[in-house]
């Protein structure tokens, strides 16, 4: 890597990338004090402003020598947060970046990044630039996401913060790969029925999930889940559905009951994006307190209306769905049946229960065209 040997200042989109300056010390200050910031990031704390000072003091040293290009976001002629690249083996480079919290919600990291990663392709010459955050970081997830970097997995004790070894992410983006999301992040829409809503998962959430998931029937039935299934379990299963939706593989809802907001059940979409697949599978399960109300058929249908209406309609555009339901499980094929799926036919000894016990899984299926 031949780079210059001062920082460029790069302008465009509302946005100027520029050389810190002594006079950044201010908002500099305010950034790295911000709680979000001393969680996600590796900044002193307490943070004090010789730290800045020092800081801001050493980033043409670094840019000369070699070991971080570090430039300001400035908007409307303040400072409003940093993006860096860190050399990272001989042809590769690593990417930080961070906002002042005055400037976030507003894409500001997105537009820097579409002018910083051209000028690095083309300039640094890196055949890789690497991302990576403390896992649990979602916003920084999303800005990647954003600019078409790919997660390639979590990482235990990638990160290290403040002398702890922390989970992360890692993601790559390729020289000449777009700068677009390469697939799709889902955010579940809010779905209002009659008795129930369809609405994302939320952290309250969890005592009521923890019950509905140690009810004998529920354990019967999903032979996968743990048991005893614990309020961390719940917490865990809401950060593999948040995965799910960031990489575009899935969708899930809580169902929940209209008046009181309260879970009463789950329901969820997987196989979305699989290439030009147009068939995707549904599932369900209901809190034991509300069983044999019809109210879990009334949530899947608004979901299998949402997945199969056409794009232009607001809907995901699919072509079919799938509920398959264990032969004895005569509950859940009269929610499938009630939400208007046919029986199509059976899976043989496809199911195993938490009794040991293998079953046929029978099949139903729902077509856009049959949609009411």
């Amino acid at each position: 890597m031949q780079p210059p040997p001062w920082a460029p200042t790069l302008t465009g989109d509302g946005v100027t990338l520029r050389a810190h300056r002594p006079q950044d010390e201010e908002d500099l200050i305010t950034q790295c004090r911000d709680p979000a910031t001393q969680r996600w990031t590796s900044v002193p704390v307490p943070y004090e402003p010789w730290h800045a000072r020092e800081w801001l003091a050493r980033r043409r040293e670094a840019w000369q020598d070699g070991t971080m290009f570090a430039l300001a976001i400035e908007v409307n002629g303040r400072f409003a947060g940093s993006v860096d690249l860190r050399p990272e083996g001989s042809v590769g480079l690593a990417l930080g970046y961070g906002l002042a919290p005055w400037a976030r919600g507003g894409n500001l990291t997105v537009r820097a990044l579409r002018m910083l990663l051209p000028w690095a392709f083309e300039v640094l010459r890196p055949e890789v630039v690497l991302w990576s955050a403390i896992a649990g970081n979602w916003s920084s997830r999303r800005v990647a996401w954003s600019i078409g970097f790919r997660v390639e997995g979590t990482v235990r004790g990638l990160v290290e913060q403040r002398g702890i070894r922390l989970d992360g992410w890692i993601a790559s983006l390729r020289r000449g790969d777009p700068l677009t999301a390469a697939h799709p992040w889902f955010d579940p829409p809010l779905l209002a029925g009659r008795d129930v809503v369809l609405r994302a998962h939320r952290g309250d959430d969890v005592p009521a999930m923890t019950q509905a998931c140690n009810d004998p029937a529920t354990q019967h039935w999903l032979s996968q889940l743990p048991r005893p299934y614990t309020r961390d379990d719940a917490r865990a299963h809401l950060e593999e559905v948040a995965e799910e939706h960031a990489g575009g593989r899935a969708l899930f809802w809580t169902l929940a009951d209209r008046d009181s907001d309260r879970l009463i059940g789950e329901i969820g979409m997987w196989g979305i994006a699989r290439g030009e697949a147009r068939s995707d599978e549904l599932g369900y399960w209901a809190h034991p307190a509300v069983r044999g109300r019809r109210l879990t058929t009334e949530g899947v249908a608004l979901a299998a209306r949402f997945g199969l209406l056409p794009r232009e309609r607001g809907g995901l555009g699919l072509e079919r769905l799938v509920i398959r339901a264990a032969e004895s499980n005569v509950a859940s094929q009269r929610v499938a049946l009630g939400a208007r799926f046919t029986p199509t036919g059976r899976d043989r000894r496809a199911e195993l229960l938490r009794d040991g016990s293998v079953e046929d899984l029978i099949r139903f299926d729902l077509l856009r065209g049959e949609l009411t």
